[in-house]
């Protein structure tokens, strides 16, 4: 049975890589999918950094600073997400904006929509209560509680085998609803659940991550932050924003998505995908 609203907009027979530059020339923009008085939303790109960090003194690519200097104006991180992780990043534009975003996640009123590419068949459904420990905590320290709602979507059976036990290798289009904001969350609860996610370097399986890359010429981290609502800074109106893969497709990393969903094998899976969603509702 095919996949509902997959389609093959890209040709498959060349690798995920063989895609167009950024930018022909000149500075990378940022693609805002949202922007206002007090907030500005955007595509963070994988590979990005949020900000300046020590800890990272060779990367080169902040979206804080980039965003900053495309707009002219100051802006203020509500959030995270992981530099190998794509997809919806909200900023402040000034204090007030910056105490009502950061509350709305510290008190769970902000609501996030990952997709992920796990390994094997994810089930319906699997909520996930699996306590973290905090990567830089001592071994001694308390977990601290997490809880992710995981449903699985659409199935992948590739052809070629990873495991001489079994005739093909099989993956999964994953929904990640994360309840609580610990680190590598997501991340770290598939790979509790045996799925772990494909080119998850620190969390995932190394071997598999390099077959696949080598299957489709292309190494990256399959996490993508889908959509976001949470409830506007000044008005309080709940307001969802959406990086879809199906809808921005001139963005040349989200083809890497397209060209992903296009390949052959995919399946109906035990839920249908998220539906098509504009860039605010």
């Amino acid at each position: 049975m095919p996949v509902p609203d997959v389609l093959p907009l890209l040709p498959t027979d060349l690798p995920l890589n063989d895609l167009p530059p950024h930018a022909a020339a000149g500075p990378e923009l940022l693609h805002i999918l949202h922007q206002d008085d007090d907030m500005v939303v955007v595509y963070k790109p994988a590979g990005w950094l949020v900000h300046r960090t020590a800890l990272a003194r060779h990367e080169t690519r902040f979206v804080l600073q980039h965003l900053r200097d495309q707009i002219g104006r100051h802006v203020w991180p509500v959030h995270r997400l992981d530099q190998g992780t794509c997809g919806v990043l909200v900023f402040s534009l000034h204090k007030e904006a910056t105490q009502k975003l950061t509350a709305a996640f510290a008190e769970h009123r902000a609501h996030k929509h990952y997709l992920a590419l796990a390994r094997g068949w994810v089930p319906g459904h699997i909520n996930v209560d699996h306590a973290l420990h905090p990567d830089d905590a001592p071994p001694d320290a308390p977990a601290q509680p997490a809880q992710t709602l995981l449903r699985g979507l659409a199935r992948l059976d590739w052809p070629e085998s990873y495991d001489p036990r079994h005739p093909s290798t099989r993956f999964s289009l994953v929904e990640a609803f994360p309840r609580t904001g610990r680190r590598h969350q997501i991340r770290r609860h598939l790979k509790h659940t045996a799925h772990p996610i494909l080119g998850d370097a620190t969390h995932g399986k190394g071997p598999l991550n390099r077959w696949w890359a080598q299957r489709i010429g292309l190494q990256r981290l399959w996490l993508h932050g889908h959509a976001l609502e949470l409830p506007h800074p000044a008005t309080g109106e709940r307001m969802r924003f959406c990086a879809d893969w199906r809808q921005l497709g001139h963005v040349p990393e989200v083809q890497q998505w397209q060209r992903l969903m296009a390949l052959p094998g995919w399946q109906s899976g035990p839920n249908p995908l998220p539906p098509s969603c504009g860039m605010a509702l």
